[in-house]
């Protein structure tokens, strides 16, 4: 109950100096670096836990946090958390069946080569195994004559491990048509077990998206909705690094309120700017 005198949860303002000490602390105990992210997306979620846990202020939400590592563990995966679902923005997915696939199909088959696919941010792991059904779906034939690996990567490893056991509620499936429903999940409880056949295709990994210099050639590289929540000098960092792994002809995908910034928008073309699909020149 609030109590009078003390500030409304709801009305909960961090400063910069406060945001900066809640920082030190996660570092310090967690070696977690939140400074590429938007202050302003960290101060809404550090409102949140601390509504959660009731602190009116931020000083005794520093000194809960010093004291409680399960209150760090909560907030660090409150800070990184990404919600998703299943074949999220239906047009992308689409884009992909009818162009980008057959395009890097066609590409792997002339070059002899394997397909590796990275889905950046990945969360709960709904985007790299919906991709993982689309092939099965729809490119069974080509899966034959050319490996595929799809790597998802995501900087929680609590995140990573939920991915793995792929256990959804069943809001994240309402974009997935029922026969497509039936061949690949089966009730596991209140939650829906993805089939292991689906499970397999997708390697999920904890690695940090600013920091992607020492990875291998990826010909399609998925970052949607995850550049929204750092600041333009770290959407470069991101960017840059995507460049270095896409090959020439190489596919990037961003989510809808994203686009590319910085230098690195010479080094692509739009395959289709409405879904922010873009190939590397």
């Amino acid at each position: 109950m609030h109590t009078a005198g003390q500030p409304h949860p709801e009305a909960l303002e961090i400063s910069d100096e406060e945001l900066a000490e809640i920082a030190l602390i996660l570092e310090m105990s967690r070696s977690f670096s939140i400074s590429a992210y938007k202050d302003k997306c960290m101060k809404r979620r550090v409102a949140i836990r601390m509504r959660s846990c009731q602190c009116h202020d931020a000083a005794g939400y520093c000194s809960l946090l010093r004291q409680n590592g399960h209150e760090l563990d909560l907030l660090q995966k409150t800070l990184t958390i990404h919600v998703s679902q299943f074949f999220r923005n239906p047009a992308t997915f689409e884009k992909l069946r009818t162009e980008v696939f057959p395009y890097l199909f066609a590409n792997a088959a002339a070059d002899n080569t394997d397909l590796r696919i990275l889905s950046l941010g990945c969360a709960g792991g709904e985007e790299p195994y919906s991709l993982a059904i689309l092939l099965r779906e729809h490119f069974s034939p080509q899966l034959e004559q050319t490996r595929v690996t799809i790597c998802a990567l995501d900087i929680d490893q609590e995140t990573i491990l939920a991915a793995r056991k792929a256990e959804f509620n069943p809001e994240r499936l309402k974009e997935v048509p029922d026969d497509v429903r039936r061949r690949y999940f089966r009730p596991q409880g209140a939650r829906m077990q993805l089939s292991a056949a689906i499970r397999e295709m997708v390697t999920f990994n904890r690695g940090d998206v600013t920091a992607l210099g020492s990875f291998q050639r990826h010909d399609l590289v998925l970052c949607r909705n995850t550049l929204i929540y750092f600041n333009r000098p770290d959407q470069e960092r991101i960017l840059n690094g995507i460049t270095q792994i896409l090959p020439p002809g190489g596919i990037l995908v961003l989510g809808k309120s994203e686009t590319l910034v910085g230098d690195v928008r010479r080094s692509f073309s739009a395959l289709c700017p409405l879904e922010r699909i873009y190939r590397r020149i």
